[in-house]
């Protein structure tokens, strides 16, 4: 059997090094996301450039990149709250948002991957519990209906505004 040359063990083992890199290297996002940049070696979360778009990017091999959905999406909440005049009532919430694309990183770094749970459903939670609870049942059940959703969207936008996620 022949022995490899001297020069072919290097050359094989910084082949598989050149491979290892690669894949480390490659970052493919799908359509409706975007990735927000994470430098360990130079200042964490990358919060001044725009986050990395659609398709296959390179990034340094000791970098990560979260992965966020940029799409329009919907939240439900199902919750019991308060009438004006005691009564408990149960009330279906759905919301449609999606996270500001230009302030994704100061998302991640503020809020985290999981900013629905800790921003989302608290707000809704709290607007609707507020409208609702100046409004007795009748009210609740008949043609302030619109008036109503309009008010806890109102409010629940206004708690958001600087939570970097639009209604």
């Amino acid at each position: 059997m022949n022995k490899l040359p001297k020069i072919g063990i290097p050359i094989v083992i910084i082949a598989i090094a050149v491979i290892i890199i690669l894949f480390k290297s490659a970052v493919d996002i799908d359509s409706g996301e975007a990735g927000v940049l994470f430098r360990p070696f130079d200042g964490g979360v990358v919060t001044d450039e725009p986050p990395l778009r659609e398709g296959f990017n390179i990034i340094a091999p000791w970098n990560r990149v979260t992965i966020y959905e940029v799409r329009q999406q919907e939240v439900s909440e199902k919750m019991q709250v308060l009438s004006s005049n005691g009564l408990e009532i149960k009330l279906d919430a759905s919301i449609w948002f999606q996270p500001q694309y230009d302030k994704l990183g100061s998302l991640h770094q503020e809020k985290g991957v999981d900013y629905v749970s800790r921003v989302l459903q608290p707000a809704i939670r709290s607007a609707a519990r507020s409208v609702v609870g100046r409004y007795t049942p009748e009210q609740l059940y008949s043609s302030k209906r619109d008036a109503i959703q309009e008010e806890i969207f109102v409010e629940t936008k206004e708690i958001l505004k600087n939570q970097y996620v639009q209604l």
